[in-house]
């Protein structure tokens, strides 16, 4: 396979960063990566006035201090999220440790898929520690096959991305022409990880409403529902201010949208029900969603 040299130049970068950080102490770590999350705040605009668009999109009601600050505090989250990634890589942080609640919510789990037969679609959203959530339920019995977007660079995907999330047992494969492997998955009983609050396209995704505004959505988990009945389990990692972590499992979403004849309406409502709840979780902890997306296609 061919690399240009800016995926080895990437690549070498990555390596390097992992294999200081496996030295270097923890508090270092997190200050690097909090000092490299605001040097982009500042000095990336494009991608800062997005963050602060998009919150003002949201939150009409804040000024505009109160945006900055939560602006900010997602760029300080984002660098925390990725400090405790290459911690995770190294091996040096212990994953049950750092989950409050492990034993109320892997007994929430076991109860939840006790006697399934169709699977379990766990959906998540870019919400603190999103790969930490899916470590740990693969950690302890819970491997799901991973859906995610290829990266930009092949490297750094083939042997670093793909082998850690891969780790405990997670198969990770990507969004293209992932249906069918999903579908094969649900009919065996397995589980399936997926992200589904970043902006959608074409004959895959609906416009529902998330923040009060109409936004492209994902419509495949919808779809599924309809024909294949899994079970439909929205999952979070929210982060504590002592640094751990409470794993947030809601009650499966059973919704169908029966009473509406139309199919296309049907999916439409399920997926908004999707929206909802991960607009629930986002309010509660704006800082911790990842604001620099162009969720709703700003100019």
């Amino acid at each position: 396979m061919f690399y240009n040299i800016r995926e080895k130049v990437e690549y070498i970068t990555v390596c390097t960063l992992i294999y200081t950080s496996k030295i270097m102490p923890k508090s270092f770590i997190y200050k690097f990566f909090d000092a490299i999350s605001m040097l982009f705040y500042k000095f990336e605009k494009r991608r800062s006035s997005l963050t602060k668009k998009n919150l003002q999109l949201a939150y009409p009601e804040k000024n505009q201090d109160q945006i900055e600050q939560i602006a900010i505090q997602a760029y300080q989250n984002i660098g925390i999220t990725l400090a405790e990634i290459i911690l995770l890589y190294n091996d040096r942080l212990d994953i049950n440790q750092l989950i409050s609640n492990k034993d109320e919510v892997l007994q929430k789990l076991q109860n939840i898929a006790k006697g399934n037969k169709k699977g379990i679609i766990f959906i998540t959203a870019h919400f603190s520690n999103w790969e930490l959530a899916a470590q740990f339920l693969s950690l302890n019995g819970f491997d799901m096959i991973v859906i995610g977007r290829k990266g930009n660079n092949k490297l750094i995907e083939k042997n670093i991305t793909t082998p850690f999330r891969e780790k405990y047992g997670n198969t990770n494969i990507h969004k293209k022409n992932a249906m069918i492997k999903i579908v094969k998955a649900l009919k065996e009983n397995k589980n399936i990880g997926i992200l589904i609050d970043q902006k959608a396209g074409g004959n895959e995704s609906v416009k529902v409403n998330f923040f009060g505004k109409p936004a492209d959505t994902v419509s495949s988990i919808a779809i599924l529902k309809l024909k294949y009945d899994p079970i439909i389990l929205p999952i979070f990692a929210q982060r504590q201010s002592n640094g751990r972590y409470k794993i947030i499992v809601y009650d499966p979403i059973d919704y169908t949208a029966s009473n509406e004849e139309n199919k296309q309406e049907r999916i439409k409502k399920i997926t908004q029900k999707y929206n909802d709840t991960f607009e629930e979780m986002i309010r509660k902890n704006p800082q911790q969603w990842f604001w620099m997306h162009n969720r709703w296609r700003l100019s």
